[in-house]
C-alpha cells in the first residue's frame, strides 16, 4: 500500500490548527505520514502541536520565509510515496477521504489526483460558503483560466521532486505556479476524483486585502508568462470562473452558471 505524507504548514493559528488535526488522525487509512512545519508560533500553536505529537510523524518549528518556504521544507521531509498539502485553517472532508485517493492511485495510471473543493464559514465548517466543482483534465483548458482546486491536490514524490516544489519569491500565487508547471507537462497525467477532497475556510491571505488582490493578479500573470500559458484574457477567465463557485450546488441557477464556466 501506498505512503502518503500529508503536510501542514502553521504559523499563530491555535484557533483552528486542532481541528484540522483532527481530520487527519480521523483517517481510516494507516499508511500516512502526517509532517507538520511551524513558523515560529507565539499563540500557542506549538502547544497544541506538542500535544499531539505523538500522533504526528515529523514536526520542526523555526523560522521561515513565509508558507512557500514552510511548505518545501515539508517537502524535502517527506518519504511518501504521494504529497498532499492541507492547510492549518482546513479539513479533510471525511475519514475515507484518503482512503479514496490512495485507491485512486493504486488502480489509475496517474501522477497526480484532485477532486472538488468547498469553502465554509470560519467559524462554522459545516456551512458552505463556496462550491468549487472541478472536471477531469484538458490540456487547452489551462489557457482559459482552468486550475485544479490546488487544496485537493496530491502529487507523486518523484514529480514534485522533480519540479522544485514551490516558488518562494512569490508571496500568494506559487501554488497556480507550480500547478503550470505539473499540469503543462505532456508526460503528467492526472485523474479527477468526482468528490469533495477538502473543506477551505474562507478569509485565505489572496483575498485579505485590496492589496493582496493586486499582489495575486500581478503573481499570477507572472506565472502565466513564465510557463508560456495564456496571457491577459486568460487571467481574466481564471478570476471570471470563480463567480459560478457563489451558486450554491443545486440552486436553480448553478447548471447554467457551471456551463457558462466550463471550457
Amino acid at each position: 500500500m501506498i505512503k502518503i505524507s500529508i503536510i501542514t504548514a502553521v504559523f499563530n493559528n491555535a484557533e483552528h490548527l486542532e481541528e484540522c488535526f483532527s481530520s487527519v488522525f480521523s483517517q481510516d487509512y494507516p499508511h500516512i505520514e502526517y509532517i507538520v512545519i511551524d513558523g515560529g508560533s507565539t499563540d500557542g500553536s506549538l502547544d497544541i502541536i506538542e500535544k499531539n505529537k505523538g500522533k504526528i510523524s515529523k514536526y520542526i518549528s523555526e523560522s521561515d520565509k513565509g508558507i512557500y518556504d514552510a511548505l518545501n521544507k515539508g517537502i524535502s521531509l517527506a518519504t511518501g510515496n504521494v504529497i498532499g498539502f492541507l492547510h492549518s485553517d482546513d479539513l479533510l472532508n471525511s475519514t475515507g477521504t484518503i482512503q479514496k485517493i490512495a485507491t485512486t492511485f493504486e488502480t489509475v495510471d496517474c501522477d497526480a489526483t484532485y477532486g472538488d473543493l468547498v469553502y465554509v464559514s470560519r467559524n462554522n465548517p459545516g456551512k458552505v460558503i463556496r462550491f468549487w466543482k472541478s472536471r477531469p483534465f484538458r490540456r487547452i483548458f489551462l489557457d482559459y483560466g482552468w486550475m485544479p482546486p490546488h487544496p485537493t491536490l496530491f502529487v507523486k514524490k518523484e514529480w514534485m521532486k522533480r519540479k522544485g516544489g514551490f516558488r518562494t519569491d512569490f508571496r500568494i500565487s506559487s501554488d497556480y505556479d507550480l500547478i503550470l508547471r505539473l499540469f503543462g507537462n505532456p508526460a503528467f497525467k492526472s485523474e479527477y476524483i468526482n468528490e469533495v477532497i477538502t473543506r477551505m475556510r474562507t478569509g485565505g491571505a489572496s483575498n485579505r486585502s485590496i492589496r493582496n488582490i493586486f499582489i495575486k493578479r500581478r503573481e499570477d500573470y507572472i506565472a502565466l508568462r513564465k510557463n508560456q500559458v495564456g496571457g491577459v484574457l486568460t487571467l481574466m477567465m481564471k478570476n471570471f470562473r470563480k463567480v459560478g463557485q457563489f451558486f450554491i450546488k443545486g440552486s436553480s441557477n448553478s447548471s447554467f452558471v457551471s456551463s457558462c464556466l466550463h471550457v
